[in-house]
């Protein structure tokens, strides 16, 4: 068994056991970086979510990976470029880091060209840091409405990255919160350290890569 498999199976098993009664997240298995030898296995095993962040390195490696293996479902989880929108569309299912009006403009122009609609996240700068993408929460109400009214995108929830070094509980609670007062239903928050606290606090979808695939060189 590849050892992305085992490693997958390992953090499905932790989180069976922490979600017990209710269904457990999604894991979205982040493998920017790593080549196709190994995510084949994981597919082969029958996972079909997968993470990058990067639109270039995203068409270089995934263009013939989808042909081959249609069901895979990918996730843009990376900072989306206005320029790259056009490439992203034609490549990804999910995008987690819609952040400004200018994007959602431009993802609802170029959908509509390429006639198909991605399941979308807003993402909140939960910690208010200067240099963090994201909304800010109180502005969170008025941004989701024009998405989803003005632009009509199917906007399906939110993401967050907490501040790093800081206790992540405190940040994805107020996500949680945020959540619960949105029309919404998903939570995209938890990576490899800290996805078991981001489950306890509600996340549908983690984006687990080093936990998986190992150390990025």
């Amino acid at each position: 068994m590849h050892h992305t498999v085992s490693n997958l199976i390992a953090i499905k098993d932790l989180l069976k056991k922490k979600t017990e009664t209710r269904k457990s997240p999604t894991i979205i298995a982040v493998s920017k970086t790593f080549r196709a030898d190994s995510i084949i296995p994981l597919i082969d095993y029958g996972h079909i979510h997968f993470g990058e962040n990067k639109v270039q390195e995203t068409q270089e490696k995934w263009i013939n990976l989808k042909l081959k293996y249609p069901e895979v479902q990918l996730h843009m989880v990376g900072k989306l470029q206005s320029n790259k929108v056009k490439i992203a569309i034609s490549l990804f299912d999910y995008i987690h880091s819609l952040d400004n009006l200018k994007l959602a403009e431009k993802i609802a122009n170029e959908q509509a060209k390429a006639n198909k609609k991605l399941k979308i996240f807003i993402q909140i700068n939960i910690g208010d840091e200067e240099q963090k993408n994201g909304i800010k929460t109180n502005e969170l109400q008025e941004f989701s409405k024009t998405c989803i009214e003005e632009f009509n995108l199917d906007i399906i929830g939110l993401m967050c990255l907490p501040p790093k070094n800081l206790e992540p509980s405190i940040y994805f609670l107020k996500m949680k919160t945020k959540l619960e007062e949105s029309v919404l239903n998903e939570l995209s928050m938890g990576m490899s350290e800290d996805y078991l606290e981001a489950t306890d606090y509600g996340s549908t979808y983690v984006r687990i890569g080093q936990k998986i695939f190992g150390k990025r060189y």
